[in-house]
């Protein structure tokens, strides 16, 4: 199997939906030898923060020495970007090779009168795979929605379970209410185990805590009075927890703080369990993590920042962030959403603050909003706001309705970003 043949059968597999439950996949890894029972994992969970507190995590431990796998959804550039191993994608090779283990077990499966797998339990597969091959240490790994029926919940030799902040999203598939959500994401805890949450709304941390009573588990969180000496900045941000003074995230956003002390405290959990790592190494790995997609820089002249802004609790952060950083200059946005999101309430809170809102229509996702859909939606709070052609087309327009001391951001979904991430370094004069 090539590498191409290998991306048409994962396509195809889309067929099959989106399948909450472990029958399946427990199955298919069966039926490939269990590599996950020979891993460890750090477990994340959560609505927000869960991908830049993996990207953290997974930097420190790297920084430590350890080998570590992450596995991330959704990508920004690269489809290989969703495995990797210190932060190198898995090969082409790799992932045609592994594809084609994981179609024949599907194959036998339907013949013995199980339902194919999905695409996310196919990729999962290939992943742990991967993470076996290459001799992981540690694999830090993103719950692709929800935690109890979620494929990556598969793994039973989990160390730490992480919870980033749980707010309202996937209300269809995971519950209407906070505490309903929160119990299907409490599902990753497993008996025994360390369990690292941010702080959290009353419901969520009500739930989180029943959940390690009956597990057995042992429950910390961040204390947000141990967040001190806090700076933000654009160029800079830093602050001290538990004693370590001047800790600097690599990412930046107001929320990074939260997720920067997330991570610290997961981090000095897993050296309870046999990983231990230097306040030095903590520092380092810090400073040195890079996650694409979350506020992150495209380019200077003019400034123009993208954030996956997608649901409610991130639109507060974005404005949060935006009145902290740049509460003066004139803001382009670009928007583009899924059609299942609250992008009417990520709207109100956001499109008031441009002078100009430009939307476009995600690419090759069936879930997109049409441009011209989200425009009228935008109307209703700014009515300075035109729909775009293509990404590039926003791009250009966006260029032209700034100036040099203006911001243009691009928020939404993310599966669109790494596209216009594309589309703006190939403009003329384009640099970070």
């Amino acid at each position: 199997m090539t590498y191409e043949e290998a991306r048409a059968f994962i396509d195809d597999t889309a067929r099959y939906g989106a399948v909450l439950g472990l029958d399946s996949v427990t199955e298919l890894m069966r039926r490939l030898g269990n590599p996950q029972d020979e891993l460890k994992f750090v477990h994340i969970a959560g609505t927000n923060g869960k991908g830049s507190t993996l990207a953290y995590i997974s930097t420190i431990l790297k920084e430590a020495g350890y080998r570590v796998g992450r596995y991330i959804s959704p990508t920004i550039f690269d489809y290989r970007e969703r495995i990797q191993v210190n932060e190198e994608y898995i090969t082409r090779e790799g992932v045609a090779r592994l594809a084609g283990q994981v179609r024949e077990a599907c194959e036998q499966m339907v013949q013995d009168g199980f339902s194919h797998p999905t695409t996310f339990e196919v990729e999962t597969a290939m992943a742990f795979l991967w993470f076996r091959e290459m001799n992981c240490d540690i694999v830090v790994l993103e719950c692709g929605m929800g935690g109890l029926t979620d494929a990556t919940n598969v793994v039973k030799t989990t160390l730490v379970s992480v919870f980033a902040e749980i707010g309202l999203d996937h209300m269809g598939f995971l519950g209407d209410t906070i505490e309903e959500i929160a119990r299907v994401k409490a599902g990753i805890i497993k008996p025994g185990i360390k369990v690292v949450s941010a702080a959290q709304r009353p419901e969520a941390r009500k739930v989180l805590l029943e959940t390690c009573q009956e597990m057995k588990a042992d429950f910390r969180e961040v204390s947000r009075e141990e967040i001190r000496d806090i700076r933000y900045g654009f160029e800079e941000q830093s602050f001290t927890y538990k004693g370590m003074k001047g800790l600097k995230p690599g990412l930046l956003g107001s929320w990074q703080i939260d997720n920067g002390a997330l991570a610290v405290e997961a981090v000095l959990a897993l050296g309870e369990c046999g990983f231990p790592v230097t306040e030095e190494q903590m520092r380092k790995g810090l400073a040195r993590t890079v996650w694409p997609g979350r506020f992150t820089v495209v380019d200077r002249h003019p400034l123009f920042v993208v954030d996956g802004a997608h649901n409610r609790d991130a639109a507060d952060r974005l404005k949060e962030t935006l009145d902290l950083y740049f509460p003066h200059k004139r803001k382009i946005f670009i928007a583009g959403v899924l059609a299942d999101k609250e992008y009417d309430y990520v709207m109100g809170r956001l499109a008031p603050l441009a002078d100009r809102v430009i939307t476009v229509m995600t690419p090759d996702n069936p879930r997109a909003l049409p441009a011209e859909s989200l425009a009228e939606d935008v109307k209703k709070y700014n009515d300075r706001v035109e729909a775009a052609g293509s990404l590039g087309d926003a791009v250009r327009r966006a260029r032209a309705y700034a100036g040099e001391e203006d911001l243009i951001l691009a928020f939404g979904s993310l599966s669109y970003l790494g596209e216009l991430i594309r589309q703006v370094r190939m403009m003329p004069g384009a640099g970070v």
